[in-house]
């Protein structure tokens, strides 16, 4: 899949929804959706034929009516909330079987539009409340507020403890997402915690590789390294664990969906396209191994609260015959579960950063942040074989 145009994105965003231009450094922009939930649709980092980095849902967008199950508008950076699955579920309605015909994003975070608190040139803030019912029949009442920002150059070189050099193009924005309990009840694990979740749609090729570092160590005080088991085992020529990072094939064409604990996550993940030579990273408020994180295996569960902090998504033929959700793939976030009195309140915290320049200068900036350079990500996966349907 090639990359749209920045400019051709815009375009077509404008004529179907309001949206709020946020201005950076050196022509970069973020562009972000008050009428998809706050969610940041696309960003470039300017210049002649500037390329636009989010995966937009263009059907979606389009059809301008509430879809089934999940309005696919895409974005790079949307709010959701956890858990998926389990007993404490948020998309399940309570009895149902945990399935994609019956899975539905509640129409908070998927419908609605939310409202602009604050809106400077290089801000937006957005307010939501809403009241939820999770798969135990627990009513949560929430307020949740929503900042999306631009990065500049020096607070990315603070923020990753490396700078860009001159010849790299950058744009870099993040998400900050305050979430209230809004009710007279505390949150806790036995009626249900939730989790703030953020998920970043990019557009997949063939030359795209997902790469996560992670926490070395030993299995038994650390657990596994990775979770690859949300729609059935992630076959070895799509998934491989190196010394130091894991790689995972960001193609669009297998359906398939890892996760980190939040042990092994080290608030750091990115993908490399090596035909567009564009370096994307993702970093987040660093996970909590002391802290509960939810489940969000389609399942009940026998550990509710042995979820994960990092995940990520490769989008493919949903069944036999059937097409893609975009296809897409995802980088994703999660806070911990959050045990909160009423009126107390979290914040999760996600960035995201595009780099585009020369292989050397790349390379330098993924062994500094993600511990192995351009040569590790381009081989770290075998040869892909002909595309196959996941059945599960």
């Amino acid at each position: 899949m090639q990359q749209t145009p920045f400019a051709t994105d815009l375009q077509f965003l404008n004529r179907h929804t309001h949206v709020v231009v946020l201005n950076g450094e050196g022509g970069g922009q973020v562009v972000v959706a008050p009428d998809y939930q706050g969610r940041v649709m696309t960003s470039t980092t300017g210049g002649t034929g500037a390329p636009s980095f989010g995966w937009i849902g263009r059907a979606a967008v389009e059809a301008g009516q509430n879809q089934p199950h999940m309005n696919v508008f895409g974005g790079e950076d949307r709010f959701w909330l956890g858990p998926e699955g389990g007993q404490f579920s948020l998309y399940f309605k309570p009895g149902q079987p945990f399935d994609l015909d019956h899975w539905q994003v509640p129409t908070a975070f998927d419908w609605d539009p939310w409202d602009i608190a604050v809106r400077p040139d290089s801000s937006v803030r957005f307010h939501k409340h809403m009241v939820l019912v999770n798969y135990s029949r627990t009513t949560i009442d929430i307020d949740v507020e929503r900042t999306v920002r631009m990065v500049s150059a020096d607070q990315a070189g603070e923020a990753l403890g490396v700078t860009p050099g001159d010849d790299v193009r950058m744009v870099a924005f993040e998400s900050e997402n305050t979430v209230t309990n809004g009710g007279r009840a505390a949150w806790t694990q036995q009626t249900g915690l939730v989790s703030v979740w953020i998920l970043g749609q990019f557009n997949p090729t063939p030359s795209t590789t997902i790469v996560i570092p992670y926490q070395a160590g030993d299995a038994a005080s650390l657990g596994p390294v990775v979770n690859d088991q949300y729609f059935g085992k992630v076959p070895a020529d799509r998934l491989a664990i190196g010394p130091a990072a894991l790689f995972f094939r960001a193609d669009g064409q297998y359906r398939s969906k890892i996760g980190l604990p939040p042990s092994r996550a080290l608030g750091i993940a990115g993908s490399y396209d090596s035909a567009a030579h564009v370096l994307t990273i993702v970093q987040f408020t660093r996970p909590d191994p002391a802290r509960p994180y939810v489940n969000s295996m389609w399942e009940i569960q026998k550990q509710p609260f042995k979820g994960d902090a990092l995940n990520s998504y490769n989008d493919g033929p949903v069944a036999p015959g059937k097409p893609p959700l975009g296809p897409f793939y995802e980088l994703e976030t999660s806070s911990p579960g959050l045990a909160l009195g009423p009126a107390e309140r979290y914040s999760h915290v996600h960035r995201t950063f595009h780099f585009v320049g020369p292989d050397p200068e790349l390379d330098r900036l993924a062994r500094a942040v993600l511990k192995v350079g351009l040569d590790d990500i381009q081989n770290g996966l075998r040869p892909a074989r002909a595309p196959k349907t996941n059945k599960k």
